[in-house]
């Protein structure tokens, strides 16, 4: 008989709740080595992740026989479009709900968590060849002369050679990543737990929790319908097609290290290929829909707390400044917020803003609890956005 295979799904749920269960339960020198396992893993990911997008998202524009400038722009558009309207939208609902259950005390307990995380026994030094703004920047330089100059200016050799390139990612991806993200997912899991931060915030500030987590899901409901209604295809089927990817990415923290389970949702959308293969590797880096709502609303929640000022005017050019700073931002958990704190001035004043200041490590270990439904947000974002411009491709581009 033919043996059946766990799911990626329940494996996940299944690393979430060892993650959760050996925190709370194991001693701290056991909970190092799982943490340590992980902190491997996730070295050898953050190598991995820029060599991904150089192949990906160079062979997805290449193979574009027309209008990859135009979808490159189009795809740009969309997820920087994206991500203004999330921040603008979160704003407006956390200063008119967060005054009614926020209190300094509650920030003051969760600030104490931000310190605690477990460390690993050892670790390797591995560097990645590049930075992923780097790769982005080389993905296109490559992808669009490819697409242009193929079979033209130039024969195909470098295409066949980055074509072998791409399988070569492609087989390391199906064979060690994918498989070994559930301990990923473990260890972050049980580093949490046991630094008390996963049981911080449900305790304490649950109410401002459940309304950014609210928020997000809203966020994800209205790209697929969009994304449904552009399409012609059925809204619910393509949010349960995105469940593994979110899933993924509340685990791992990472919209980079979920691109390859989101390749596999957007199949499942019936993206084509070449559309997915530099759409959903290129989002991963410039959409960040989720983590601009969660940054946005804990702002805003520091700022009512502390009775420090606010208003949209001050929000609007701080969002539109971090769209674009935060590119390329999401290799490693919690780096939205670390590419943030140059700029939180913007929003808490010169004094108040110091990045070693008090406010910003409240506001820091306020986003990190909430970090992991903000990146499946952005990467089940990602996919709505692939969904339009594969629609728009083979409708108005491909001839």
């Amino acid at each position: 008989m033919e043996k059946k295979k766990l799911g990626l799904v329940p494996k996940l749920i299944i690393a979430i709740i060892l993650g959760i269960l050996f925190g709370q339960f194991l001693p701290e020198s056991i909970c190092r080595v799982v943490v340590t396992a992980s902190g491997l893993f996730s070295t050898f990911l953050k190598f991995i992740i820029p060599l991904m997008i150089v192949a990906y998202v160079t062979m997805g524009i290449a193979d574009l026989s027309q209008g990859a400038g135009k979808l490159l722009i189009i795809t740009v558009g969309l997820a920087y479009g994206s991500t203004l309207i999330a921040g603008t939208c979160s704003y407006l609902v956390a200063s008119g709900l967060f005054p009614s259950f926020m209190s300094p005390e509650a920030m003051e307990q969760i600030a104490a968590t931000a310190d605690n995380s477990l460390s690993s026994y050892f670790s390797i030094q591995l560097q990645p060849l590049l930075d992923t703004l780097s790769a982005v920047a080389l993905a296109f330089v490559l992808g669009l002369c490819l697409s242009t100059m193929k079979g033209k200016e130039m024969g195909s050799s470098l295409y066949n050679g980055m074509k072998d390139f791409s399988s070569v990612i492609d087989k390391v991806l199906h064979t060690v990543i994918i498989p070994l993200l559930p301990l990923y997912i473990c260890g972050t899991f049980t580093d949490m737990t046991k630094s008390g931060k996963t049981f911080a915030i449900l305790s304490i500030l649950w109410k401002v929790f459940l309304v950014v987590i609210l928020m997000h899901l809203i966020c994800i409901t209205i790209q697929f319908i969009i994304a449904g209604t552009v399409s012609k295809k059925n809204p619910v089927v393509l949010i349960k097609n995105q469940i593994p990817g979110y899933t993924t990415a509340l685990g791992t923290q990472s919209s980079a290290a979920t691109i390859p389970v989101n390749l596999e949702c957007a199949k499942n959308d019936g993206v084509s290929e070449q559309i997915r293969n530099f759409v959903v590797p290129l989002c991963a880096n410039i959409h960040m829909a989720g983590s601009m709502i969660t940054i946005t609303a804990c702002a805003t929640a520091v700022c009512l707390m502390n009775q420090l000022p606010i208003s949209l005017g001050t929000v609007i050019p701080f969002i539109m400044t971090l769209g674009i700073a935060m590119v390329a931002s999401p290799g490693a958990p919690g780096g939205s917020i670390m590419t943030a704190l140059p700029f939180l001035y913007m929003i808490f004043g010169a004094e108040a803003g110091n990045p070693d200041g008090p406010i910003c490590a409240i506001m820091v270990a306020l986003y990190i609890t909430q970090d992991s439904f903000g990146t499946a947000c952005n990467v089940s974002g990602d996919n709505a956005i692939g969904i339009i411009v594969n629609t728009i491709y083979e409708k108005w581009i491909k001839k």
